[in-house]
Order: C-alpha cells, then sequence, then structure tokens
C-alpha cells in the first residue's frame, strides 16, 4: 500500500485525478450492473428477452460509439467528455433506480452506454498526454485503481441491496455527480495534437480525423493482433463460469463470484509488480507477446485437471483466473503504450476509440465463436477442445505481435506530410 500511495504521488496532479477518477467510475459501475438483471426481471417482472434488450442498449451504445467519443476528445479536447460522460451516467444511474416504463430504461441504458463512450478513450488520451515519458508506469497505476473499483464495487453494491435497489442506484448516480463537480473544478483542460501539426488546437474535420486512423496500417494490424487478448480476458464472463456451472452444479455461481474476487485481486495486488518485472526484463513488444502467450497457456490446466474431481476443477479454474490477470496485467500498459506510438501522438483519443470499437466487435464475434465450440464439445464430453482452441488464441496472437515487432511495424511511425488545402 505503501508503494502504491507514493508511486501515485509521484505522478501530476491531472493524472493522480484520472486515477481517483476511474477508481470512483468502476466503484459506481458495479456496485449497480451485476445487480440490475435481477431487478428487471425481478422487481420489475420484465420477460427476459426485454432484460436481455435493456443490456444489450448499453453495450451497443458503448461499443459502437467509442469512435466517436474518441473523436469528440480530439476536437474539442478530453475534459469536455470526460465531464460530459459523469454528467450522463448520473442521470442514467438514477433513472435505473426510478423509473419502470421500457421506453424509459432502454433510454436510461443507452445513456449509460453511451457515458462509457465519451470518457474511456479521453481518460485515456489524457493520462498519455499528462504522463509522458512515463506512460507504461501511469497506465499500470491506471490499471491498478481500475481493477480496484471492480473488486469493491459489487460488494458495496450487495450491501446497499440488502436495504432498496434504488439506494444501489442512487448512491451510484451521487457517486457520478460528486465526480462531475469535481473535475469541472479541478481537471485543467488539455488538448491532444493534431494530424501533421504539433498545434492542438488547429481544426481538422471528422472525415480527416478518422482517414489518418483508416490508413494507419501498422496501427491497424495491431489492432487486428490484439483482438484475441480480449476474446481470452472475457472468458471470465463466459467459458470459465460455464465450466464452474458444468463441474460444480448449484455451488457454480458461489464458484464465479469467486473467481472474479481472484481476478481483480490478482490484478491489483501484482500489476506493479509485474510491470517492473517485465521491464527489467523485456523490450515493451517482448513483454507484450510474452503476456498474450501467458495468457492462452492461462486455460490449460482446466485440460490437465480430471473431469470426475470437483476439486480439482475448481483449484483449475482459480489456477486458470490468476494467470490469466496477471498474464493481462503485463500486456496492458504496454498495449495502451504502443496504441499512443503507433498513432505518432496526434489524434491519440481518436485512435483509442477507433481500437475500442475493433475489441468490442472481435469480442461480440469471439463469444459467438466461444459459445458455439462450447455446446459442440460439451455434447461430446470433450470440454479440452474449447481450452486447447483459447491457448491456441493466445498463442496466435502472441505470434502475430512478434511478427509486426520484428518487420518494423510497431515503431515510431514516420510524420505524415501535410495535406494540401482544398
Amino acid at each position: 500500500m505503501k508503494s502504491l500511495i507514493s508511486q501515485t504521488r509521484s505522478f501530476p496532479a491531472p493524472v493522480r485525478l484520472l486515477m481517483a477518477n476511474q477508481f470512483a467510475i468502476n466503484l459506481a459501475f458495479y456496485m449497480l450492473m451485476p445487480y440490475l438483471a435481477a431487478h428487471l426481471s425481478g422487481e420489475l417482472g420484465l420477460a427476459a428477452w426485454l432484460v436481455g434488450l435493456v443490456l444489450g442498449v448499453r453495450n451497443l451504445s458503448q461499443q459502437g460509439m467509442f469512435l466517436i467519443g474518441g473523436t469528440i476528445a480530439d476536437r474539442f479536447g478530453y475534459k469536455a467528455p470526460i465531464l460530459a460522460g459523469c454528467v450522463l451516467r448520473t442521470l442514467g444511474f438514477a433513472l435505473l433506480g426510478w423509473v419502470d416504463s421500457l421506453p424509459a430504461l432502454i433510454a436510461a441504458s443507452a445513456a449509460t452506454g453511451f457515458a462509457g463512450a465519451l470518457f474511456n478513450p479521453a481518460v485515456r488520451a489524457y493520462l498519455a498526454v499528462e504522463a509522458g515519458e512515463r506512460r507504461v508506469d501511469a497506465f499500470a497505476m491506471f490499471n491498478v485503481y481500475y481493477q480496484a473499483g471492480m473488486l469493491l464495487g459489487p460488494l458495496v453494491g450487495l450491501a446497499l441491496l440488502a436495504a432498496d435497489f434504488r439506494l444501489v442506484c442512487t448512491v451510484a448516480a451521487a457517486i457520478f455527480a460528486a465526480l462531475s463537480v469535481l473535475q469541472a473544478r479541478a481537471l485543467p483542460q488539455r488538448h491532444g495534437a493534431v494530424e501533421g501539426r504539433g498545434d492542438a488546437r488547429t481544426a481538422v474535420g471528422v472525415w480527416a480525423q478518422w482517414r489518418r486512423v483508416a490508413t494507419n496500417r501498422p496501427f491497424l494490424l495491431f489492432s487486428a493482433a490484439m483482438i484475441g487478448s480480449y476474446v481470452l480476458t472475457f472468458q471470465v464472463y463466459l467459458a470459465l463460469p460455464l465450466a464452474a456451472e458444468a463441474a460444480l452444479g448449484a455451488d457454480g455461481t458461489k464458484a464465479t463470484s469467486g473467481l472474479f474476487v481472484v481476478s481483480a485481486g490478482v490484478a491489483v495486488a501484482g500489476q506493479l509488480r509485474l510491470t517492473g518485472w517485465a521491464k527489467r526484463r523485456f523490450t515493451p513488444h517482448q513483454a507484450l507477446t510474452a503476456g498474450l502467450a501467458a495468457m492462452g497457456t492461462a486455460f490449460l490446466p482446466l485440460v490437465l485437471a480430471p473431469a470426475s474431481s470437483s476439486v480439482a476443477a475448481l483449484g483449475a479454474l482459480v489456477a486458470a483466473v490468476a494467470v490469466l490477470a496477471a498474464a493481462g496485467a503485463v500486456v496492458y500498459p504496454f498495449e495502451m503504450d504502443t496504441v499512443v506510438t503507433l498513432s505518432g501522438n496526434e489524434l491519440v483519443a481518436t485512435h483509442y476509440g477507433f481500437y475500442n470499437t475493433v475489441s468490442g466487435l472481435g469480442i461480440t464475434l469471439g463469444n459467438l465463436a466461444c459459445g458455439a465450440l462450447w455446446d459442440y464439445a460439451h455434447a461430446r464430453d470433450a470440454l479440452w477442445l474449447v481450452w486447447l482452441t483459447l491457448t491456441a488464441t493466445g498463442a496466435g496472437c502472441a505470434a502475430a505481435v512478434a511478427a509486426l515487432a520484428r518487420t518494423g511495424r510497431l515503431a515510431v511511425p514516420a510524420q505524415a506530410p501535410e495535406p494540401s488545402a482544398a
């Protein structure tokens, strides 16, 4: 804890505020979202497909709008979308607790999703600009606060849920309201550099922003190479809970809750140590390659665990989640730093927005494929096929990133010539 505090203090005040901001964002988000489906289906009596619709609107409005959020951040500065996102979350979370009509619930869900699309690319771009040469360390610290909010949020939400779901929503909305006021008063305005110019305030058109990203071939290749890592990370929500249920039956739900705690706990406790170790031992690209390969190997214990032993299955699940979280902690800061490098420090938020959109699309398609593979393998008592496929996915990502590094595509891009005036 002393190391965390001292390292936090070593960064400029805006970076410290962004870290505290992300902790509070995740605290408020995860104290509400894990219990929203039960509220919609139980207290409000919505059909399962309507619950899926409300939750799906939130995911679509976030994943589908990341590029818009990043574009706004590069055009108008980072503070405005961060502040707007917090205000939207305040309204959306308050509505989720106090309305019961389907149109209002959909509107609230869309607001909370678009809020994430607004502040996520802006926060990361702001952090990259403000941290300067210490980007890797800043992103490592950022992930500690991010994961800590994920760890504590469900516990706080569960305690408040004992009183009333509306209290959960009200407290979550109050946290976002407080963040809105704090950032309006204390967060300095920052702009990033725009295409081909150092002047952050020089206006470029939206199409010019998107064209810069769409023609950045090394960045596009890196984005594609990293899709598999997000599919692997998401298995904490898909394949691993399914495996817990298959192995432990009624106790699978409790085991799944424990797996989330293990995942966030490993990231919080080990992030700084793992980042320091990776920086001493590897180049940034080697750290990415090693971390991606390790993410794939996280699923091997599930191949080796005896199917007849619930104790062995639980041990394998815990081992898989712990290794996956540790490997992801190695990858994350170098991944975020590489996005900035490949952007050439220009239109950073737009690049982050596009990167998040690609990742979200990859998660959706990857989950469809993983779910279909699970059904096929489970029907034939061959779940090892799922785990080996996920292991191969990690190996494929590692090989792709290694190939990009070896051919020089992950180096700082050459300065693009300024476009002629129309």
